[in-house]
């Protein structure tokens, strides 16, 4: 089964907005067999919506449309589809009511605009929706669906996990699609092709591998198509405890799982804390915890420590250490640690010190170089790794590192070999 997304709004294409929705619906329309052949962008046009709709239809059984249906005059998609199907709008009670009550609770002027909200075409299946006041749409043409949601992220996928994808099984016969992705760190592509090869070339031949690169990761997704469900999910699991043990530093977590949720869970799961003491990173690991559901269950504080006087008076970092060896070095950031450790009471203390860059650099110390460590209650344990000379990339691997050296801490695994990590 195919289908094929348009988004719609000129803040997508000027680069204003980013399009999420696309990468949400292309996964979440995978997992039940249906397969994105196509995404389509197109500004707040009649003409181009009305032409990339009619495409669309001509090549596929589903076609889902975000975007263009808020109160403003702009919001034109509503218009357009009754136009192009046929239909006249016409107001639905239900969806009025919704509108009306859902702006008193919000204290919002309920006024002509937000009236046009119920207006629907009459020959299309509305569609309620729980998080907004732009109702979802379902036509049907030819065996085909159109259905139109919002652009709204997060009344887009309530829409599509409550109203269209019941509505899509119901009206076509669909073959499952599994898949389940293992977030592995700290090994480059090709380091980590290479390692995995002989389990690679052992996969049955109903299951697909997918290498995943990211900035933050690499994920190795495992895809069972038409098939099963329950029989693939089991032997993608078999597959994935055999990957486990040959690369246990490395395989971090599956799905949605980061460093920082895995590593979270494992402190709330031991009863134990943590603080960080950040110059280069300039609070990044604090705000990576921080920003998950739950932290304050192990998450105790944070220092931004980044100049030497801060380092000296919050974190107790020697000055005669500073002037020896520099802020940049194995013996500030263990310090850093240990103080952060001490100041806060935490089991543990992680912290970081560097040259991010693009400028500060020296030949015994380039831009990108990073000294991290990790103090613990048996002591302190550190590495200096160099990355690149790009700012931003340094701070998102620095923090990254930091929290892996942190993980294989807890795991007790110690360290992988330097040349491996990233």
């Amino acid at each position: 089964m195919q289908a094929e997304i348009i988004t719609i709004g000129d803040e997508l294409l000027i680069g204003q907005v980013v399009d999420t929705n696309s990468a949400w619906l292309g996964r979440t329309l995978g997992e039940d067999g249906i397969k994105v052949t196509q995404i389509t962008s197109v500004q707040d046009d009649a003409d181009q919506i009305a032409r990339a709709v009619n495409e669309a239809l001509a090549r596929v059984s589903i076609v889902l449309v975000t975007g263009g249906l808020g109160p403003t005059r702009d919001d034109i998609t509503k218009h357009t589809l009754a136009e192009l199907f046929g239909m006249r709008l016409v107001r639905d009670e239900q969806v009025y009511e919704t509108v009306r009550r859902q702006l008193a609770v919000r204290g919002i002027a309920f006024n002509e605009l937000n009236r046009g909200q119920a207006l629907v075409p009459d020959g299309c299946t509305v569609l309620p929706n729980r998080n907004g006041t732009a109702p979802g749409m379902w036509f049907e043409r030819g065996g085909k669906i159109l259905v139109s949601m919002p652009g709204v992220p997060f009344e887009m996928k309530a829409l599509v996990t409550d109203e269209v994808l019941p509505r899509l099984r119901t009206h076509f016969s669909l073959h499952a699609n599994v898949h389940r992705t293992a977030i592995t760190f700290g090994l480059a592509e090709s380091i980590l092709a290479e390692r995995i090869a002989p389990w690679e070339a052992a996969l049955p031949a109903n299951l697909r591998l997918a290498y995943l690169p990211s900035a933050l990761c690499i994920r190795l997704r495992l895809s069972a198509y038409e098939t099963d469900p329950e029989k693939a999910r089991s032997e993608i699991g078999r597959q994935f405890d055999r990957l486990t043990g040959l690369i246990p530093h490395y395989l971090v977590g599956y799905g949605d799982d980061t460093l920082e949720s895995v590593t979270g869970s494992l402190l709330r799961s031991r009863g134990e804390t943590l603080a960080t003491a950040e110059s280069c990173t300039g609070g990044n690991i604090a705000h990576r915890f921080t920003a998950m559901p739950g932290a304050s269950d192990y998450f105790l504080g944070g220092v931004v420590a980044y100049s030497n006087e801060v380092k000296t008076a919050l974190l107790g970092v020697d000055p005669d250490s500073l002037n020896r060896y520099g802020a940049v070095s194995r013996s500030v950031a263990e310090q850093m640690a240990e103080g952060v450790r001490r100041a806060t009471g935490a089991t543990y203390g992680i912290s970081t010190t560097g040259i991010a860059g693009p400028t500060g650099g020296t030949p015994g110390k380039p831009v990108g170089t990073v000294w991290m460590a990790v103090a613990t209650p048996e002591g302190v344990h550190s590495r200096c790794m160099v990355f690149g000379s790009v700012r931003a990339q340094n701070i998102e691997r620095s923090s990254s590192n930091c929290i892996n050296l942190l993980r294989l801490q807890l795991l007790g695994f110690g360290e992988p070999p330097l040349s491996d990590n990233i």
